[in-house]
């Protein structure tokens, strides 16, 4: 029986939904192009240990003694000490070999426990890591002089201060949003926002009024066409998913099955796209049991506001 030829394995991961691989597989198109397999971690944040992230762990569980783990870039891999104390002991223990594909790490295999790449690795880590933390001290910086210099940060806004004064004063006139909203060619949404900043409107402090209330935005010639119960997208906080896994109520089980799970750092929350209803009805059945701790108390308040913010702009 022959022995099985080593195998290159392809990893590939960036950290927003707003960036892609592009460049990465650039860097990898021959391995690509051999059919090398490919296992990635998509919208993922380098924060989350290497071997803690779903694609990684998944290379691990496929891979055997004598792969090679190819990436474009070390900082796509690990990008703090932490990680790399980690993740080495794990390569090494299962025989895997760990390279970057061009420059000047390109002909190291940095999975290697002799002294000289210990050294290599350890310091190239502490620098991806001191160069994430000056990007984060610098964006913080950044934003509180933009706000210091009186700058609106954000997109543009579609209405002039003269028209959202205008929108004010005739909301509280009686006008509907949507009603609005056509008078000036915006989204309702954006109507909504400035009433909000004006403070014209206010989120009910009990939530079971979403429940059954009706959508006041219509009243004047829209009640028929609205949605009773619109749909919304909220983010739910990951220890309020672990709470409602097994709650008894179908619509909210289902709700969760079909979220998106987002990580963030090393937390995570499952975006749910669902009826207010199923979201308020979230809020209700999750509220005991995370009462018992600081925890969930912090994790309720923040996934109630969502509830309610989702609500106001529904």
């Amino acid at each position: 029986m022959s022995e099985r030829d080593p195998v290159d394995r392809v990893y590939l991961r960036h950290s927003t939904d707003k960036q892609t691989d592009a460049r990465q597989r650039h860097a990898l198109r021959p391995l690509l192009a051999a059919g090398a397999p490919v296992y990635e971690d998509p919208a993922t944040s380098s924060r989350i240990l290497s071997i803690d992230r779903e694609g990684f762990q998944k290379l691990l569980a496929e891979a055997a003694v004598g792969d090679t783990i190819r990436i474009a870039d070390a900082a796509r891999l690990f990008r703090s000490v932490a990680d790399v104390l980690a993740l080495r002991p794990v390569l090494s223990r299962r025989g895997l070999h760990l390279r970057v594909e061009s420059g000047l790490l390109s002909g190291i295999d940095l999975a290697a426990t002799d002294s000289g790449t210990t050294m290599v690795v350890n310091v190239l880590a502490s620098v991806l890591q001191f160069q994430r933390e000056l990007i984060a001290e610098n964006t913080v910086e950044g934003v509180a002089a933009a706000k210091a210099a009186g700058k609106t940060l954000g997109r543009p806004s579609a209405l002039s201060e003269e028209q959202a004064a205008d929108v004010v004063i005739a909301y509280r006139e009686g006008a509907a949003v949507k009603a609005l909203a056509r008078q000036y060619g915006v989204d309702p949404r954006t109507v909504r926002r400035v009433l909000d900043d004006a403070g014209v409107r206010e989120v009910p402090d009990d939530l079971s009024v979403l429940l059954d209330c009706e959508d006041q935005d219509d009243v004047g010639g829209d009640v028929q066409g609205a949605a009773a119960d619109p749909v919304a997208v909220v983010d739910v906080p990951g220890l309020v998913a672990e709470h409602l896994v097994d709650v008894a109520d179908d619509a909210v089980r289902q709700a969760l099955a079909e979220g998106q799970t987002i990580r963030r750092g090393q937390g995570h929350s499952v975006r749910v796209t669902a009826p207010v209803s199923v979201h308020a009805a979230m809020t209700e059945h999750s509220a005991t049991a995370l009462m018992q701790s600081p925890a969930g108390r912090k994790a309720h308040r923040i996934h109630a506001a969502r509830v309610a913010a989702a609500r106001t702009t529904s």
